[in-house]
């Protein structure tokens, strides 16, 4: 065989191999039945803990049901989950039971005022500042924020590392009903 002849079929040869290595595994799947290749968003988020003991629950007066409100709208503002705002909430009811709180004269604890109870001497804000739903809800949110995990750790002790209560344990009782109100005015 002439070799000029022998190495164009050989190179034909190998082409055609070529080819079908290549096209193989793509002709490979034409063969096969179609699949749904459309991406699916999965939203991978950590559950919410669940509330930690007792659980304490309180009628709200109107005052009190713009309060959460109030709570629920800065939280959005602040572009924080639902999470924060039962952190919040749960917070606001233990330290005032959702009531935005002056001095309270004798019966106050040292300068706490507000929904959180925050004090004008610890660096809040002022008490204009304070005893304003939004700012006082922001301010929470910011310390919350600097909370390294805080979406994933008990409510008690996310709210308790930004509030340094003397009763660290006492938000936890709020938990249950804090959810329920979030969840009936998050998309109200």
């Amino acid at each position: 065989m002439n070799t000029i002849f022998r190495k164009s079929m050989l190179s034909v040869a190998g082409l055609a191999f070529a080819g079908g290595v290549f096209a193989g595994p793509i002709a490979a799947h034409a063969a096969t039945p179609a699949v749904d290749a459309t991406p699916v968003a999965v939203a991978v988020q950590s559950a919410a803990p669940k509330p930690q003991g007792e659980q304490s629950h309180i009628s709200l007066n109107d005052e009190q049901t713009a309060n959460v409100k109030a709570i629920i709208a800065a939280t959005k503002k602040a572009g924080l989950p639902e999470r924060a705002a039962v952190i919040s909430i749960a917070t606001s009811l233990q330290e005032s039971k959702l009531e935005n709180l002056g001095h309270l004269g004798d019966a106050n604890d040292h300068d706490s005022l507000g929904l959180f109870q925050q004090r004008p001497s610890s660096g809040w804000g002022t008490p204009e500042q304070i005893t304003d739903p939004e700012y006082s809800t922001t301010a929470f949110l910011k310390g919350l924020k600097q909370v390294d995990g805080w979406q994933d750790m008990p409510l008690t002790e996310a709210a308790q590392t930004v509030q340094v209560s003397a009763y660290p344990d006492a938000y936890a009782q709020w938990e249950q009903q804090a959810t329920d109100l979030v969840a009936q005015h998050w998309n109200s």
